[in-house]
């Protein structure tokens, strides 16, 4: 290398001191674009670096396709077969749930419980609250002429706000159900406990009236119980957030409230609730006693009566010879008032039959009270 350097050493002079002045012509000229300036130098490396670049991301890219492609889906079938298994799973459970609730609906039609639901809400705007941090309500644009009676429920779309507490024309004030002189009717949703939801001075709520040797667990949902009569039964209150024994056996349990009470700008009413039976989704019309006849032991059904066979009577000595007769013409309904004509055997009441031929004794003896349906033979009335 030194021998070629040294040999040609004029010419790599002249090489280096040429590329140094392009060097510097390169950096002091400017090229302008659409936008801006920009220098010779850079767009020079710019151009020699770019196709170095773009061959680094192609690589990067398709290694990166490969991996999760190919390798980062082999356990996708799996999964795959993992999640097939579940979804069946899933569907057998809600089979079973399905049958469950349709024998829940028969059982309540068949007690006759009733369940109330919310038939007509009326929509209303929040225009102002109370100044008093010892009274928290607020009031709302809608009154009297609305169809706002007090005690009504107010709700929204994530739980219950509070109930009306007084009305005028136009407005209306809501007690909220953080305010110490509130109380709703409630029941844990699992462990299904019910208590008293009130609120506390500091702005709180409380679930009151649950004694101490219960097990709540933070985060368990609060719902109402509809016991109060105001609140529908089922509507979502608040959720646990801390349990710690209380005075008087009791427990303290602070509930946050569902609805953000601080936060309100429109309010539902409840201004009418609806009683009903649940009904019975099953095809046709299934009655009480259906269901009842459904799960009860049967009683076998009675054998009719063989018309062709006489009821049990005493043994004679013309009982065989009438029990092999065939039965007599059918009576007809109409002439059940006709008299019925004499017999060819029969007697009147002097003895005499009714061809005029005197009767003899064994015509006149009565026949047994068995043998009364059955007429004498043309060959006993003749005389002997």
């Amino acid at each position: 290398m030194e021998n070629l350097i040294t040999r040609y050493r004029n010419v790599t002079i002249l090489v280096a001191v040429l590329f140094a002045q392009v060097l510097g012509l390169a950096v002091q000229v400017k090229r302008t674009g659409e936008h801006e300036s920009s220098r010779l130098i850079r767009i020079w490396a710019v151009s020699a670096v770019t196709p170095f670049e773009k061959a680094i991301v192609w690589c990067q890219a398709g290694g990166a396709n490969l991996w999760h492609g190919y390798f980062y889906l082999r356990g996708v079938r799996q999964e795959n077969r993992d999640l097939k298994a579940q979804i069946e799973q899933l569907r057998l459970q809600q089979v079973r749930l399905s049958e469950d609730a349709e024998q829940a609906r028969r059982i309540q039609a068949l007690l006759g419980f009733k369940e109330q639901f919310i038939s007509q809400t009326v929509a209303a705007q929040v225009i102002g609250s109370s100044g008093s941090e010892q009274s928290r309500s607020i009031y709302i644009d809608k009154g009297s002429r609305d169809g706002i009676k007090t005690d009504m429920a107010v709700i929204t779309a994530e739980g219950v706000v509070g109930k009306v507490l007084q009305v005028f024309r136009s407005t209306s004030q809501v007690l909220l159900i953080d305010d110490q002189t509130s109380g709703v009717g409630a029941i844990l949703e699992k462990s299904r406990l019910q208590g008293v939801l009130r609120g506390t001075p500091a702005g709180e709520v409380m679930l009151e009236k649950v004694m101490s040797d219960e097990a709540v667990q933070p985060g368990e949902q609060v719902l109402t119980s509809g016991g109060d009569q105001i609140f529908p039964k089922g509507l979502p209150v608040g959720t646990v957030t801390k349990v710690s024994p209380g005075p008087q056996l009791f427990l303290n349990i602070r509930v946050k409230p569902t609805a953000d009470l601080g936060r309100l700008e429109e309010v539902l009413v409840i201004t009418q609730q609806e009683q009903r039976e649940p009904e019975v989704t099953a095809p046709g019309r299934v009655r009480a006693a259906d269901i009842l006849a459904q799960r009860l032991p049967s009683v076998p059904d009675r054998p009719l009566p063989d018309p062709n066979k006489l009821p049990n009577q005493p043994l004679t000595a013309n009982s065989s010879s009438t029990a092999t007769k065939p039965a007599g013409p059918a009576i007809n309904p109409d002439d059940t008032h006709k008299p019925a004509p004499p017999a060819a055997g029969a007697e009147n009441r002097d003895g005499m039959s009714a061809a005029g031929v005197p009767a003899t004794p064994a015509q006149t003896k009565q026949p047994p009270a068995s043998q009364t349906a059955v007429p004498p033979t043309p060959t006993e009335d003749k005389p002997q």
